[in-house]
């Protein structure tokens, strides 16, 4: 296996989702999985449980906007060359409805723009059926390692 930086970034996910890389650690605290990577596309997986409630109840905004996060930056990065990375400088959530607990949903992010130094991705996160909860755009700065 190559080094990440000798990677591009669709090679890279791909590593990932085959195991041959880690995830992140954060994805062991919001559980999310990328299940589907393309040239500027990425479909994640995730499920909230009991202790992404808030106090009053409802899932915590933070966890939509976590996998929203994880799933603008991915699409992102998989148009990268290798030697070039993503970070979120910019993230805009709306929140449509409350998320569920213990529901299998479903983050779907594309590039809207990719320039030498910004990306622009727009992603959703919604259930099985198709019923959207919430969705984002995310602008990151592409970076050299």
């Amino acid at each position: 296996m190559k080094p990440m930086n000798e990677m591009t970034g669709l090679e890279y996910v791909q590593a990932m989702m085959a195991g041959e890389t880690p995830y992140p650690s954060m994805y062991e605290v919001i559980p999310m999985r990328c299940v589907v990577a393309e040239h500027g596309y990425a479909k994640f997986t995730a499920r909230a449980e009991i202790q992404h409630a808030n106090p009053a109840g409802p899932v915590h905004g933070g966890f939509a906007a976590t996998v929203l996060d994880a799933v603008t930056a991915c699409a992102i990065h998989t148009a990268l060359a290798a030697g070039r990375l993503a970070t979120t400088i910019d993230l805009h959530v709306k929140y449509f409805r409350p998320l569920p607990l213990a529901l299998d949903l479903v983050a779907e992010a594309r590039i809207t723009n990719l320039s030498r130094q910004l990306g622009v991705a727009d992603g959703t996160l919604s259930d099985g059926a198709g019923k959207l909860y919430a969705q984002a755009t995310a602008t990151c700065m592409i970076l050299s390692e």
